[in-house]
């Protein structure tokens, strides 16, 4: 808008100082505002953007922009992505304000960008995004519980980093206390150490505790189950069901979990473990709530916990969409999301999430896991 009554002011050669003074009078900030959407309303990771005080894009995997543009291109991503990328990355400018947006009705937070550009191994997985493009920004105002929530298509829909046009929406910015932008940023996750390989979680889950056995058909299998996720990842888009089949019993019986501890459709739970037989409530020990591949794994926590309530002994919630798995562990009532792990890459730790990596998750996820040494080792005992 600011730029379409320059554009004017200058062909009808008016002097500078009444553009400036024109914007004034009809209340439009000169100041450069963005809006950025945060995946949609059913997929989002707008609560990693105000953890964090970032802002994302990708897809990431082809590396650093602008020196990635055209393997994107040859890998079939269009021209329009490839520019959304590059606004993002190189129109985007210290001092500029950004929107956090989801759908075309709600703003999460409200912002000022930081410094330049960041390419971040760190964020190449949030719930199954590869978002590795960054910018830094502090926020000073956040509505995460309760959003700024507009009339429907006020926000612009498309391209995921645009310039926002509403004069609605900037006026309620200016509207807004500016205490906080000038607040510390969060220090940025960082990963001492990414890639494991498969000698290093034998030898940890050997050392925790886990059979000999289940450790050498775990490693038998898991090769398998890592070339299926990849072929997945490349070429199909597989249902629930065989998400579950391929995948996710694969593992869980490569872990230890017999047939008979094992139930599908279980109560209408996709996968249930258990501790012991027989196969009821008092003995289920862990509830796998498993997801279509290229959908939400961790947002799938809710309908797993809804599943394990009233059942006092159930302390392990595995969500997962057979390539993702994220493990919670239940803390005085309450799972928490204690380790994460992606078989087409497996890591060391997801410090984005302040959660282990596929060591701890796969122990979590054998039948020899108990609550009560988790908390001793938890208190150093």
């Amino acid at each position: 808008m600011v730029f379409v009554i320059r554009k004017k002011l200058r062909h009808f050669k008016l002097p500078l100082i009444l553009s400036f003074n024109l914007l004034e009078v009809i209340g439009v900030s000169e100041e450069i505002i963005w809006q950025h959407a945060a995946g949609d309303k059913n997929r989002n990771y707008a609560d990693i953007c105000l953890k964090w005080g970032v802002i994302l894009s990708g897809p990431g995997y082809a590396g650093r922009l602008p020196d990635c543009k055209d393997l994107l291109l040859k890998d079939g991503w269009t021209s329009k992505k490839v520019t959304d990328l590059l606004r993002f990355s190189e129109e985007m400018k210290k001092g500029d304000l950004v929107v956090l947006r989801l759908g075309t009705t709600d703003i999460l937070g409200v912002g000022v960008i930081v410094g330049e550009y960041q390419w971040l191994e760190e964020f190449s997985d949030i719930d199954g995004w590869d978002l590795h493009h960054v910018r830094r920004v502090r926020w000073f105002w956040t509505g995460l519980e309760s959003p700024k929530v507009f009339d429907t298509y006020t926000l612009k829909f498309g391209d995921t980093t645009q310039r926002l046009d509403s004069l609605e929406v900037k006026k309620w910015i200016e509207s807004l206390s500016k205490d906080k932008a000038d607040g510390a940023l969060a220090v940025l996750p960082k990963s001492d150490k990414q890639n494991v390989e498969f000698e290093e979680i034998s030898e940890y889950l050997f050392d925790q505790g886990v059979s000999s056995n289940s450790i050498e058909m775990l490693i038998r299998e898991i090769g398998e189950l890592i070339r299926i996720a990849k072929w997945y990842s490349k070429y199909e888009s597989p249902s629930e069901f065989e998400t579950v089949a391929y995948l996710v019993v694969p593992l869980l019986r490569a872990l230890g979990w017999t047939p008979q501890k094992m139930a599908v459709e279980w109560c209408n739970v996709d996968v249930a473990l258990f501790s012991q037989l027989p196969r009821t409530d008092n003995n289920l020990s862990i509830v796998v709530e498993a997801k279509k591949k290229g959908g939400s794994c961790l947002t799938a926590k809710s309908q797993a916990e809804s599943y394990a309530k009233g059942k006092v002994n159930c302390e392990r919630l595995i969500v997962s969409d057979g390539l993702r798995y994220g493990v919670y562990l239940k803390e005085d009532e309450e799972f928490t999301l204690y380790a994460y792990f992606n078989l087409t890459a497996l890591k060391n730790d997801y410090p984005v999430y302040d959660c282990h990596g596929v060591k701890q998750a796969l122990q979590a996820m054998t039948p020899e896991w108990s609550h009560e040494k988790y908390n001793r080792v938890a208190k150093g005992l």
